[in-house]
């Protein structure tokens, strides 16, 4: 299959295209770090390696909102029955890189398998759960983050990075944006449930910057 011709830098998000998020080739038609994302990817074999676990990229690098030491965030699917063989295939293939640790604890409740290692001077973390990659927050967060970045355009995008470089982290900065309270990781779900036109409308509220 023909790879996409690599972008002039421009963010996918931007073009009004939804990418499958299973398939990392789309960072082809992105920025030079969703591009530099893409190879390192490649080089590890993640896709290759883990590919009964669904595997998909979340996190910052995907939206192009991403800062230097963002990590590459892999979430996959891990059956109770198939822990053993998850971590096997983590510690075979990346045991001996820099900063290599893998521990296993809860996270919202779930138990849950984080693995972090380093790879051509790039932060990766592997996370899994026993559920469906597209029912895992960080996948959740991810579509409903495209989403807002889609419809809001590259004045969103700025915004967002903007506060992310004030030290906010990636979905209080969204929830600030969207006047969104209480907890940010779980209000920010809840533009799951709201139309496309009730997204616009209140996009089209929001103040991006304190003197608007």
């Amino acid at each position: 299959m023909a790879q996409p011709k690599p972008g002039a830098g421009t963010p996918y998000m931007l073009l009004g295209s939804t990418p499958d998020w299973k398939n990392p080739q789309y960072l082809l038609a992105g920025n030079s770090r969703q591009q530099r994302a893409y190879v390192v990817l490649q080089e590890l074999g993640i896709w290759s390696v883990l590919n009964e676990f669904d595997p998909v990229l979340a996190g910052t690098v995907p939206l192009a909102i991403d800062l230097p030491d963002s990590d590459l965030d892999i979430i996959c699917e891990v059956r109770p029955e198939a822990q053993g063989q998850f971590r096997a295939l983590l510690e075979q293939h990346y045991g001996r890189l820099p900063e290599y640790a893998l521990r296993q604890h809860l996270v919202g409740g779930q138990e849950s398998i984080v693995c972090g290692f380093r790879a051509a001077g790039v932060a990766v973390e592997v996370f899994g759960q026993n559920l469906p990659t597209a029912r895992q927050n960080a996948v959740r967060h991810l579509v409903i983050e495209h989403a807002i970045l889609a419809a809001g355009g590259e004045a969103w995008r700025v915004a967002v990075k903007q506060l992310k470089q004030q030290g906010i982290k990636t979905e209080p900065a969204f929830a600030q944006l969207l006047g969104l309270t209480g907890n940010p990781y779980e209000a920010l779900l809840e533009v799951e449930s709201w139309s496309a036109a009730a997204l616009r409308e209140r996009l089209m509220r929001c103040s991006l910057l304190p003197n608007e």
